[in-house]
């Protein structure tokens, strides 16, 4: 599996036989031993392309007469129970692979090698025949992160990077912005096919074996059934057809990205095929640059671009973004408040408010929701349900097709407000089905039993007159709940609650350390700006900002007070 659908556990004593490890020692030796030597193998993970691929590239280039054997290895700890990756998030992978193998063979290769098993022992197989194992770096926490670890240490995998993000330095936050532009403008990776001989392992080559760890294998021996609908087709092709799509119509884009009956289909659809890697943020980069108009819609996209390698800029700064506040003084904030009931509540989409029951639905029901109501049903769980931010986060990583780690959790507590910004995103759930659903599509389309009520109450179905109710035959409390909880008065809780704790909060970016966690746009002064001007000492003086405060420049004040994300924008 890709490197960042990070299983919640390894397997116990009651889990379904799992398949041994596949390919075996003698098939590796058998091509070990033909007319080639052994020469190096390309071990994909979130990177299936030919295209534009750092490991591919390395590998191409290893030698005057190099050998390649690209491998994709399933990994079981991913299936099942185990895993946090839906069913058609798999499958959407699973066809993502097919396609890698059809682009190998378009350049007259054998194809994709697939094994099955614990990546290390696998790879360590390939080791212990004579080949070397390269993998472009990727951005991930948990297991990830050790399996990784592992691979370096264990059976000497060389990762190489390639994806403009900022290692191994002091301050990865200086000169950012123009280190990920010079980049974008930089010339792929690039390899030449006919320079190199490429070699494939058959997955079984005598039929003996009942288990063949292909894609349609694999799914068969973990039960993939996946039951979303409306999920786009994994692989590079599908994504190249979306990204010339896109931008044909990319000067409508601004106007499409909030409200999710225009987001269907007027944002781009190309994040899964970033996430996993069929298409580069590069390539996209550069086909964007070339072929789309000048104007707001090419600016707001390509700053989009930025933004991705901005939240994966911050896993690669602290992985702990995946289980731990950022800041300390929101750890644990609404812990104590935690009721499984309303959790269920909010994961089905019976809330009492239409635009997050809509939009819950939707997300269970197609691993899918535009940015705008992936927010606001944040925002209501931990602003108004007033629950745990990181059982919210996971549900989203578990429904989406484009879950992407570094993103995902990263703007979940961006979103809940934990980790001492300044500024409060609290969705007004009623407000935003007036402003972005005012005919009632989305919510009529998701929420059916609100569909004989007349437009004008779908902010407030409970306000809708008795007689109101009757004539249409929907009840509020018996066909569709009441509120859960009562709006203002739990927003006012939560702000109070919130709002008492900040100033310690923000006060604590001044602590390099957490200020290093937090990866904000604008670096360690930025954080710094922020302590001085919202902190404890700020709060008490009354004035909320120290003026002329000499730890933080002007330039890191003037950062501190955007957002994470304005830094980014307008950059076309």
């Amino acid at each position: 599996m890709a490197a960042d659908d990070e299983p919640e556990a390894a397997g116990g004593p009651g889990d379904a036989p799992t398949p041994r490890t596949v390919p075996h020692e003698e098939a590796i030796r058998s091509i070990t031993g033909s007319a080639t030597e052994a020469g190096t193998v390309v071990w994909h993970r979130e990177d299936l392309r030919i295209a534009d691929n750092p490991a591919l590239a390395t590998a191409a280039s290893a030698d005057d007469d190099p050998v390649v054997l690209p491998l994709f290895v399933f990994d079981p700890a991913f299936y099942g129970d185990r895993g946090l990756a839906c069913d058609a998030r798999i499958a959407f992978l699973h066809g993502s692979l097919r396609d890698l193998d059809r682009q190998y063979r378009d350049v007259d290769a054998p194809g994709l090698t697939y094994a099955h098993g614990d990546p290390i022992e696998v790879l360590g197989r390939f080791v212990d025949a004579g080949w070397d194992v390269v993998a472009t770096r990727s951005v991930t926490g948990r297991y990830g992160r050790r399996r990784d670890e592992r691979a370096r240490e264990e059976v000497g995998v060389e990762f190489v990077a390639g994806d403009g993000l900022v290692r191994d330095a002091d301050r990865p936050r200086r000169n950012w912005k123009e280190s990920i532009g010079s980049w974008l403008a930089a010339d792929p990776h690039d390899w030449d096919p006919r320079t190199v001989t490429l070699e494939r392992i058959e997955a079984d080559p005598d039929g003996s074996d009942s288990f063949v760890p292909t894609p349609d294998g694999v799914a068969a021996a973990h039960d993939v059934t996946p039951e979303k609908s409306m999920v786009p087709a994994g692989g590079r092709a599908s994504g190249r057809d979306r990204l010339e799509s896109f931008v044909a119509r990319i000067g409508d884009y601004p106007g499409s990205i909030s409200s999710p009956v225009d987001a269907r289909d007027g944002t781009s659809g190309l994040s899964p095929y970033l996430r996993f890697g069929c298409l580069s943020v590069r390539e996209v980069h550069r086909y964007v640059d070339e072929h789309a108009p000048d104007g707001r819609g090419k600016s707001m996209f390509v700053s989009r671009l930025f933004w991705n390698r901005h939240y994966r800029q911050k896993l690669v700064d602290w992985p702990g973004w995946l289980d731990e506040a950022v800041n300390p003084v929101y750890a644990g904030f609404n812990r104590d408040r935690h009721d499984p009931d309303l959790v269920d509540d909010w994961k089905r989409g019976e809330t009492g408010f239409p635009m997050v029951d809509a939009s819950m639905r939707c997300l269970r029901e197609t691993g899918w929701l535009n940015f705008r109501m992936r927010a606001l049903c944040a925002s209501a769980y931990f602003h108004v349900l007033q629950q745990p931010w990181k059982i919210g986060a996971d549900h989203f990583y578990r429904h989406l097709i484009d879950a992407d780690a570094a993103i995902n959790y990263t703007q979940w507590q961006s979103q809940c407000g934990i980790v001492g910004r300044p500024g409060l995103r609290l969705y007004n759930p009623r407000k935003q089905v007036r402003d972005q659903d005012p005919d009632g599509t989305f919510i009529k389309r998701w929420v059916p039993e609100l569909e004989p009520l007349p437009v004008e109450h779908l902010d407030r179905p409970e306000h809708a007159p008795l007689s109101v109710q009757a004539e249409c035959g929907v009840e509020i409390g018996e066909e569709y709940p009441y509120p859960v909880v009562e709006y203002e008065a739990a927003r006012e809780a939560f702000e109070r609650r919130y709002y008492d704790a900040h100033p310690a909060a923000a006060g604590r970016l001044a602590d390099e350390s957490i200020a290093r966690r937090a990866s904000l746009s604008g670096g360690l002064d930025a954080a710094r700006a922020i302590a001085e001007e919202h902190g404890i000492e700020a709060s008490e003086r009354g004035d909320g900002a120290s003026g002329g405060a000499s730890g933080a420049t002007a330039e890191g004040r003037r950062r501190g007070r955007q957002t994470d994300l304005s830094a980014f924008d307008g950059n076309g």
